[in-house]
């Protein structure tokens, strides 16, 4: 393994919604350190208003420091940046710091989560290898629609769908009957899903497209829900890829009013009931047939949309045992308590072992 190559890890401090929480979370535009996130992540959850921090984004901030430390750890020179709205800024400290490599964590710029594809665009043009997936795979896989197109060609099912625009009059397609489940077109981490985005009438259905319209100012993806398991493929590789053991999310805590779905809160807002009553299990348990299948599955979603080093497959199992793809996500989350390293783990990986095939597989690449 090469030693001593200076390794920058690139990733977003995250933005908040008004200036006297911007001013909390950084200083100097640097976060002050790890137990400053975490007085911030309870002061978001104590004051009723979570919706002021995208503590997706603050779990950023966290896989940042475990990855920069996993690097020193295993012999690398690694350094980090703040990747903000200041592309000059990001250009002159990678002339000045001449990165080896560049380990991507970036997924978004000034807040707008479509220029994640164009950082990546930046590191091609001034020639410097990076992590995970190429502009055009970062691109395709944040276009929900536009995914579950370019997979419907391909003979993979995805729940049937819609999509509606602001200015759009609200008719359903036939294919579609309720319950329905409204979701941003164009975000990830489970951004503005909530157990409210589980629609049963046209009424709630207006309503949730209202939210998506006004709180995104984007597109509104309008999916069949699917009642059922939902479990998550993690693959890892290039030439000969490595499909994970299994994971499932087990929705077992939730109360009974509540719908079987990996929500905003589920995934990011710890203390909530949300949260709390969705575990993740690895290996999930699924007969020999049905993990041949998904595993199949996720490794053709993985090809298909280009992914490269690492990536994780979201797949719904309806209640007849139908496999229907939710998402394709590349460069997921690998911090030690998300589904990449429930995953990883099973397998006999630990978050080092983690890491440094990931730096490996990039370096190989550009060889």
């Amino acid at each position: 393994m090469p030693k001593k190559l200076k390794i920058a890890v690139l990733y977003n401090e995250p933005v908040t919604g008004n200036v006297q929480e911007r001013k909390y979370v950084t200083e100097a535009g640097t976060l002050q350190s790890v137990p400053a996130l975490r007085r911030l992540r309870r002061r978001a959850r104590n004051n009723g208003h979570p919706e002021k921090v995208d503590v997706s984004e603050l779990g950023v901030l966290e896989e940042m420091e475990d990855i920069k430390n996993a690097l020193k750890a295993l012999g690398y020179r690694a350094t980090t940046f703040n990747v903000d709205s200041n592309i000059f800024r990001l250009i002159d400290y990678l002339r000045e710091e001449k990165p080896d490599l560049i380990f991507n964590l970036v997924e978004c710029v000034a807040n707008e989560s479509d220029q994640e594809m164009n950082v990546a665009g930046l590191y091609e043009l001034l020639g410097i290898p990076y992590t995970g997936a190429g502009p055009l795979a970062l691109g395709i896989a944040l276009n929900k629609p536009k995914v579950k197109e370019i997979l419907a060609c391909h003979g993979i099912k995805t729940p049937p769908y819609q999509v509606f625009r602001a200015k759009d009059k609200v008719e359903l397609d036939r294919r579609l009957c309720y319950p329905l489940i409204v979701k941003p077109s164009r975000e990830d981490a489970s951004i503005g899903i909530a157990d409210e985005s589980v629609v049963y009438n046209m009424s709630e259905l207006r309503k949730r497209l209202r939210y998506i319209f006004y709180e995104f100012d984007q597109p509104a993806l309008v999916e069949q829900y699917i009642d059922g398991r939902e479990v998550n493929v993690a693959i890892m590789g290039n030439k000969r890829p490595i499909v994970f053991p299994i994971s499932e999310i087990d929705f077992s805590g939730l109360t009974d009013d509540m719908h079987r779905i990996v929500s905003y809160d589920a995934k990011w807002m710890r203390g909530t009931v949300a949260y709390d009553g969705t575990k993740g299990v690895c290996p999930a348990r699924v007969s020999a047939e049905e993990e041949t299948l998904l595993k199949d599955i996720a490794f053709r979603c993985y090809r298909i949309i280009g992914c490269r080093d690492y990536a994780r497959v979201d797949i719904r199992l309806a209640c007849d045992g139908t496999p229907y793809v939710l998402e394709v996500n590349p460069n997921p989350d690998i911090s030690d308590d998300a589904g990449f390293a429930r995953s990883a783990k099973a397998h006999g990986l630990g978050f080092n072992q983690v890491v440094v095939k990931i730096v490996e597989y990039a370096l190989e690449r550009c060889r």
